[in-house]
């Protein structure tokens, strides 16, 4: 399972996702779950999937190998990330196709993908798409700044609770940080490292890239301050008059 999430806010972007791909009692893997594509000054692309590993590693790997004259992916010479969201809806309905004519195989296998594409081109705003495993898409709004793919339940509470289109990107992160603990207390197939990328708008280059792992004292800290400030927050909650009766 993968818990991925992005933010599409007033000063840029957040985005973060897991690294866990698969979970037993005895074994645990680990692989990468965001792709960062950038051509400073022209073009910044975040990339995060969930699903299928085989799907999303075949998808990631036609979009570098497919390059211009100058060496880049053909991806970061778009007039938009509307036209790279096409490009990327159109490689995972490539791949499917290829792996499974109907996206199952004869064993039962889903070769399913989605992703989520934020990020900047020159000329335009940020803008932030999730990328359906049918290769169609949405884009996020101010209404509705940020999506989610994987296992979203457990997170989601959170930031509907904080975050809007203002919100500043220091308390965004802080937000994705705990929801991303509520998420890996609550199920075993999303754990740590945590990949984040903050990126500031009109900024047409990344320059905050952070892996937070088990022993990093900031999210030790707010996983510690949050759980006992909702214990604190409970017990200052009356009982409800009808328990007594």
């Amino acid at each position: 399972m993968t818990y991925c999430v992005a933010l599409n806010l007033a000063e840029g972007l957040v985005m973060a996702s897991d690294t866990r791909t698969n979970a037993g009692v005895d074994h645990i893997a680990t692989f990468a779950k965001m792709t960062v594509l950038e051509n400073p000054g022209r073009a910044v692309m975040v990339l995060m999937s969930a699903g299928n590993l085989g799907t999303t590693q075949s998808v990631i790997s036609l979009l570098r190998q497919r390059s211009g004259d100058d060496g880049l992916p053909l991806i970061l010479h778009v007039p938009s990330l509307y036209d790279a969201a096409v490009q990327i809806g159109a490689l995972l309905r490539e791949v499917v196709a290829r792996d499974s004519q109907s996206g199952q195989s004869a064993s039962g296998v889903d070769f399913g993908s989605s992703f989520l594409l934020g990020g900047q081109v020159a000329g335009e705003a940020p803008r932030l798409f999730h990328i359906y495993p049918q290769g169609n898409f949405i884009e996020s709004t101010i209404d509705t700044p940020y999506f989610q793919i994987g296992e979203a339940k457990y997170g989601k509470p959170i930031i509907d609770r904080v975050v809007g289109f203002n919100t500043s990107l220091k308390e965004a992160s802080k937000c994705v940080l705990i929801s991303f603990d509520s998420t890996i207390r609550s199920n075993l197939s999303v754990g740590l490292p945590i990949d984040v990328v903050l990126y500031r708008r009109d900024s047409l280059t990344l320059t905050n890239r952070q892996r937070i792992n088990e022993d990093d004292p900031y999210y030790q800290m707010i996983r510690q301050a949050w759980s006992q400030g909702l214990r604190d927050t409970f017990a200052r909650l009356a009982d409800p008059d009808w328990a007594e009766r």
